[in-house]
């Protein structure tokens, strides 16, 4: 008797144990931290990041068949994509001229037009590199391209609507009012189109000198003891109270 009393006690304790072991684990089940995890980021900044990375700065030049040179408003571009070159360029500018085409005599005299520009705006002629190229399709008009590396903020791609919108019941994050996976996407991306310099994102400017004769005249009139405020001719028109007189 006593050792089938044992044998009992022996059995209802691991009985007990396995029960006190159960227990644990569903409490660890339940247990949460507040700490949402996710596969999809509620952050539409953490979703669609602005990234830092080389892209490319292009102009497209079209030139007729009868026209080598080019117009008024062609030299502008160009010399434009000069001085954007000296500011951010990372890499040389290449000039894809078409040939085999009926224009590529004339487009060949513009890029001597579009070298000469480049050079005189301060682009060394070694940082011009010329590449021929023959269009893939014959009736569109080729052009002269220029392009050249430079450092750019970029989010997305935009677009992607990989759930459906709509209350379903793949869709859960529609019950838990959450934002959807292009949420967000295009005020990144065109918030990473309007930055200047990418740098801005990482650090801030180092301060610069102030701008000597604006300042010179603004001392002058604190030594004079004039008042030292803007006045713009143009202030006192097209007041909103004026409206309607």
């Amino acid at each position: 008797m006593s050792g089938s009393s044992a044998a009992n006690g022996r059995r209802a304790w691991r009985r007990i144990g396995a029960l006190t072991g159960l227990a644990l684990t569903l409490g660890a089940c339940n247990y949460t931290s507040g700490e949402v995890v996710a596969t999809i980021p509620d952050d539409y900044r953490m979703r669609h990041p602005i990234a830092i990375q080389e892209g490319q700065q292009s102009l497209v030049v079209f030139v007729g068949n009868g026209r080598g040179g080019l117009t008024y408003q062609q030299r502008t571009d160009v010399a434009g994509l000069a001085r954007s070159w000296q500011r951010e360029g990372t890499g040389a500018i290449v000039a894809e001229v078409p040939a085999d085409t009926p224009n590529a005599r004339a487009a060949s005299d513009a890029y001597r037009e579009i070298h000469a520009t480049l050079t005189a705006g301060g682009v060394p002629s070694r940082a011009i590199a010329l590449r021929h190229y023959t269009p893939d399709d014959p009736r569109l008009l080729a052009a002269v391209r220029l392009s050249y590396p430079k450092i750019a903020a970029v989010a997305g791609p935009c677009g992607l609507w990989p759930d459906d919108l709509g209350p379903n019941m793949h869709n859960p994050g529609y019950s838990n009012n959450l934002h959807y996976q292009n949420f967000g996407c295009a005020t990144q991306r065109n918030l990473a189109a309007m930055i200047d310099n990418p740098a801005d994102l990482e650090q801030p400017r180092a301060e610069m000198a102030a701008y000597t004769p604006r300042r010179s005249a603004l001392f002058e009139k604190y030594r004079k003891g004039e008042s030292t405020a803007v006045a713009y001719p143009e202030a006192d028109k097209a007041k909103l109270s004026d409206t309607g007189k």
